[in-house]
């Protein structure tokens, strides 16, 4: 029988005067009405192909279930840190493996300050990621599968089936045959922790938490957590504060979905700045769930089904052209280990921009990671 845990409260919304992004929100329950896909998917075409970041709304997950989910994050990072530990290994971050545990100062961000985040991920339940957990997440092992794979079934076949009509693919099931629950593949939920930084840490990592950068799966869910801190760079070169909005989830296009479609979809670039003055000393805590296609897709544009990517000219990527084509595992692993990098610090100027060297960002010969500034 699963321990009780004391019920998650959000924290007020900032009453700071950010400069919000407009974004787009999907209604869910017109899913399955006559006409309701088509709709949908005129709603989303500019927001994928020019924005990558968009809210869903009616996704059939209650807000209690949700609220669980924030409450086994808050009671894994009351842990004292040596219990915590025990599911961390420093060997499998330097193989590209991110399940478990990653504490928070793994990185440097630069001046010496460390990053203020703690990671801890759950792997899909597809049978092939068999592992120990803390106890007060074993106890709710079943609620965390079952929410698992409500984020899969209510929301990601859902935004797939309509990215396969906008592309007018053959099948409305296209995306979701690459993207099967039960088969072998690196999706993950996460509960995701960043400490309050002082003023002053804060200014000398140019006030971010994370600098700018793109997610490497097909869609990441975030779910509503109201400490602002969250920005997007639109098509202008702006970055915009993403507003937590009641019932919805922030949803994010990604690196391997941009692949499969040549660019199309777009990645979103995203960071993580320090939260507004009347949040400052307040620690953000997110739930988050990233899918990716199964381990054996091959990340090659699928423009020869696709009459709009044809039509377009999307039939090339940025593995493609260097001759490789990688499958979502072999992407996985090179892109993760290439990020978990125990790295000197970035160098920051005096006006927050964020540089290293090129052998610090490559991937693979030829293509290397993007910071954002």
């Amino acid at each position: 029988m699963p321990g009780l845990i004391e019920r998650y409260e959000q924290v007020k919304e900032t009453k700071e005067p950010l400069d919000w992004a407009e974004l787009v929100t999907l209604d869910l329950s017109l899913f399955d009405q006559p006409g309701g896909k088509a709709d949908l998917v005129k709603q989303l075409e500019h927001a994928v192909h020019h924005v990558g970041f968009f809210y869903v709304k009616n996704f059939n997950i209650s807000q209690n279930e949700i609220d669980e989910q924030f409450a086994l994050g808050r009671e894994f990072y009351a842990l004292p840190l040596e219990e915590k530990l025990k599911f961390h290994s420093a060997e499998d971050l330097a193989r590209g493996e991110y399940n478990g545990y990653r504490p928070a100062g793994h990185r440097i961000l630069g001046n010496g300050i460390k990053d203020n985040v703690q990671v801890y991920n759950i792997p899909k339940f597809d049978g092939h990621h068999e592992r120990a957990h803390p106890a007060v997440l074993q106890e709710h092992i079943k609620e965390i599968e079952a929410f698992q794979r409500k984020c899969h079934d209510e929301v990601i076949v859902k935004l797939l089936t309509l990215f396969a009509i906008l592309l007018e693919l053959p099948d409305e099931d296209y995306f979701v045959r690459q993207h099967q629950y039960n088969v072998q593949g690196e999706d993950h939920l996460r509960y995701m922790h960043y400490a309050a930084r002082s003023a002053e840490e804060n200014k000398q990592v140019g006030e971010l938490y994370s600098p700018g950068h793109t997610d490497l799966g097909s869609v990441t869910l975030l779910f509503r957590q109201p400490v602002a801190a969250l920005q997007i760079l639109n098509s202008e070169g702006q970055w915009k504060w993403v507003r937590a909005l009641d019932g919805t989830i922030t949803i994010n296009t990604c690196d391997a979905l941009t692949a499969l479609t040549g660019g199309y979809i777009k990645s979103s670039i995203h960071r993580v700045h320090a939260p507004p003055k009347d949040q400052a000393g307040i620690d953000r805590l997110g739930v988050l769930y990233f899918a990716r296609p199964n381990n054996h897709v091959v990340l090659d544009p699928v423009f020869e089904d696709s009459p709009v990517l044809k039509k377009l000219g999307y039939t090339s990527n940025a593995f493609t052209e260097l001759g490789q084509h990688l499958t979502t595992q072999q992407w996985v692993k090179v892109r993760q280990s290439q990020q978990q990098r125990k790295l000197p610090g970035y160098e920051v100027d005096k006006d927050g921009k964020y540089t290293r060297t090129q052998k610090d960002l490559e991937i693979l010969p030829g293509l290397s990671a993007k910071i954002y500034n």
